[in-house]
């Protein structure tokens, strides 16, 4: 299997993308792993919420196969406590999908379309964070996953 992050817009701070490349480079001893961005729509001030919303939706449906298994990560998704969320990973695996997608939408999160494409949501926390923090957030969280299921000394319970 195949684990993708997409993501709308750009990581601005270099501290974070430092970070998230690190856990990037980690992820590759345990799967292919891959972070792609989807550059931020243009002349966002002339479109309502929904319009952008669909045009987002437009850019993830082009980056996605019909094969994929495509998760939301959104406020209102399930939370997961870290091996749960390992188990979560693993029965994917073990399911014999090809690619799971996680995706972090845009600011007004996703259009009805995306939502009804999704085989499922993720909330990472009550909280609202940053676009830019849950790129790191859930890389990490994927990589502290792998570390659980090989029995490896980074997760502490």
């Amino acid at each position: 299997m195949k684990i993708k992050l997409l993501s709308i817009g750009k990581t601005d701070d270099k501290n974070l993308q430092l970070l998230i490349e690190n856990y990037q480079k980690r992820l590759k001893h345990y799967i292919k792993f891959e972070l792609e961005i989807i550059p931020d729509i243009k002349n966002v001030k002339n479109l309502s919420e929904s319009q952008q919303k669909e045009k987002e939706g437009e850019l993830i449906l082009k980056k996605i196969s019909s094969t994929d298994v495509l998760i939301l990560l959104d406020e209102k998704g399930k939370e997961f406590r870290s091996i749960a969320f390992s188990k979560f990973l693993q029965q994917k695996m073990n399911s014999g999908i090809k690619q799971l997608v996680f995706v972090i939408g845009g600011p007004y999160g996703f259009s009805e379309t995306i939502y009804k494409k999704a085989q499922g949501k993720i909330a990472l926390s009550k909280m609202t964070f940053s676009h830019q923090m849950i790129r790191l957030f859930i890389v990490e969280q994927i990589y502290r996953a792998f570390t659980i299921l090989k029995n490896e000394p980074y997760h502490h319970e």
